[in-house]
């Protein structure tokens, strides 16, 4: 009877030390950064957007003439995602959207909008 009240504690206590879990308090790894860099080759100012699964996420606003760097936010990217790129110009009417391009966290997209 006492070898049996034994094996009980024994596995009782076990079983709590089991339950514990680990207290390592390390931090997530951070996703790497994801940018597109927009070379406006044309003279007219146009917000970025980036398009996933029809969700349009403004980026920033390219200034004519010039190269501008944005992020792209973590929350759109999980693994390799498709994306589409739109281009609208700011007074304008016509509005160039990219080819669907395959992102993965860390790359660094480019993106020519050409002169009309």
């Amino acid at each position: 009877m006492l070898t049996r009240r034994f094996f009980f504690t024994a596995m009782l206590g076990v079983a709590v030390a089991a339950c514990g879990g680990s207290k390592s308090h390390s931090a997530p790894t951070p996703q790497p950064r994801t940018t597109i860099s927009v070379e406006n080759q044309g003279f007219s100012d146009m917000t970025i957007y980036a398009i996933r699964s029809g969700q349009r996420v403004r980026l920033g606003q390219a200034t004519g003439n010039s190269t501008s760097t944005f992020t792209i936010p973590a929350n759109l990217i999980f693994g390799a995602t498709p994306l589409r790129f739109l281009a609208d110009p700011i007074g304008g009417n016509r509005t160039p959207i990219s080819d669907e391009i395959t992102v993965q966290p860390g790359d660094q997209v480019r993106l020519v909008i050409p002169p009309r």
